[in-house]
């Protein structure tokens, strides 16, 4: 499988990280410190909530878990398949994660609680989006499986067996663009608040024009060339 994955794909993988990264930064720094490019941590908060008979918290960490499965669904039901294929609804997808970021950013800065569900889908359809293609062999949108993927092949290593390279390199470039889009994520919060989510929105809505504009010129091209 990571043979068949192109380099472009590759670079790909580290934006949609970068971006992920980006989001879920100002999450921390801005949602009582709660991620929210994955759902682990708030799966534990709401048993928390639960068993503390804080049901109005319990309430609002269920419907963000529910979001994420709705953008999970929503990713399922525009690309289909498990297999790429150019021309494929990706782009749609990451214009309409960058609209939903977009309306999480308003939300958020009038105090309302539907910016974490918008936020949520978000994720949860970039997350839907490149493990339908990949398999889950690219992440994006959260480390700890590529983190335990390391551990295990570092563990193979001194058991004699032979480390794949270029599933290390895939994996350490995944984690360097989270961590790179975290580190941006940080900075922009700091001086825009929750205003800061209008970078990775456009930058979601130019990777979906820049996907159609490639479309465009790939159609055209074999028209041309028939």
């Amino acid at each position: 499988m990571i043979n068949k994955i192109s380099k472009w794909v590759k670079l790909g993988g580290f934006t949609l990280a970068m971006l992920a990264g980006c989001v879920n930064a100002v999450g921390l720094l801005g949602f009582s410190h709660q991620a929210v490019s994955h759902v682990t941590g708030t799966s534990s908060l709401l048993s928390l909530a639960i068993v503390n008979n804080d049901f109005s918290v319990a309430l609002h960490l269920f419907f963000i878990l529910v979001s994420f499965i709705f953008g999970a669904i929503l990713s399922g039901f525009l690309i289909e398949t498990t297999a790429f294929k150019v021309g494929k609804r990706y782009g749609f997808a990451l214009f309409i994660e960058g609209i939903f970021i977009y309306l999480a950013m308003h939300y958020l800065n009038n105090n309302s609680h539907m910016g974490h569900y918008w936020v949520s889908a978000a994720c949860g359809l970039q997350n839907a989006m490149i493990s339908t293609y990949s398999g889950a062999l690219i992440r994006t949108t959260h480390m700890s499986g590529l983190f335990t993927d390391i551990g295990v092949m570092i563990g193979s290593y001194f058991r004699g067996h032979q480390v794949d390279s270029k599933r290390l390199k895939l994996y350490l470039l995944l984690i360097f663009g989270f961590m790179f889009g975290s580190a941006i994520g940080s900075i922009i919060y700091k001086i825009y608040g929750f205003t800061a989510l209008i970078f990775p929105s456009l930058f979601s809505i130019s990777l979906a024009i820049i996907y159609w504009v490639y479309l465009y010129k790939r159609h055209k091209a074999k028209k041309e060339s028939a």
